[in-house]
């Protein structure tokens, strides 16, 4: 299991992940689910994955020889985010159909999810979650948030604090803070947790990136201040007696 969450801001994007692959009593391997492509001055695209890593890897590197040999289509020849969520989509499902029709056993999972977000010249920052089908949605107003992966811990910090207009670096406390919360309630999700901030209309390479592992000074702070802050929060709330009487 994996966890990503991207934030779409009126500043610019937010992308965090975690970079665990397997957490069997025995053995835990790291990979990175956090990719990015970059021609400066024109475009920057950030994509995380969640799901099968042969299928997410496979991808990933079609996207790399599309690029090596200037395929019909490839990231430099999109003139909008969207065609590229359609792209991954098309080459995500092309892949899965391959272990269908090598007859792999049943309960055999080959799917992969992925986000996509980043900018192209002349064109406002987006958004994209590309499902196994295919298809794939787009962040909006209302939720200006997209997450993949072991999703349901790490939501409700989101619900209550983000929003368009939040501070970039608020987001990204958030995000470190939804995964913390994550890795907290599900062992599967893991350290070095990867965290970038793209601003918008830049153009240019991620302009913040952090790469933090489980004993790092920052992230052991943010975690001990949170839970000492949150336990406090939760002293003052008003209790039964107070509103209900003493009887209660």
């Amino acid at each position: 299991m994996t966890y990503c969450v991207s934030i779409r801001l009126n500043e610019g994007l937010v992308f965090c992940s975690d970079s665990r692959t397997n957490a069997g009593p025995d053995r835990v391997s790291t990979y990175s689910k956090l990719h990015r492509f970059s021609i400066h001055g024109d475009r920057q695209m950030m994509m995380m994955s969640a799901g099968n890593l042969a299928t997410s890897q496979a991808v990933m590197a079609q996207i790399e020889r599309d690029l090596k040999e200037d395929a019909e289509f490839n990231l430099r020849k999109a003139c909008y985010l969207s065609e590229v969520a359609d792209y991954i989509g098309e080459l995500s499902v092309r892949e899965q159909s391959k272990h269908k029709q090598n007859g792999v056993k049943t309960g055999f999972n080959a799917e992969a999810t992925f986000i996509l977000g980043g900018q192209i010249k002349g064109v406002d920052t987006e958004l994209y979650l590309v499902y196994p089908e295919g298809n794939h949605i787009t962040s909006s107003e209302q939720y200006p948030f997209l997450q993949i992966g072991e999703t349901k811990y790490g939501k409700p910090i989101l619900d209550r604090i983000i929003r368009p207009e939040t501070p970039h670096e608020t987001a990204m406390r958030c995000a470190l803070v939804s995964l913390d919360s994550t890795m907290r309630s599900n062992a599967t999700v893991g350290p070095p947790i990867e965290l970038l901030y793209y601003e918008a209309d830049s153009l240019s390479s991620p302009n913040k990136y952090y790469k933090f592992e489980d004993n790092d000074p920052y992230l052991v702070m943010l975690r001990q201040s949170w839970d000492e802050n949150i336990r406090k929060a939760f002293s003052e709330l008003p209790s039964l007696s107070q509103v209900f009487g003493a009887d209660l």
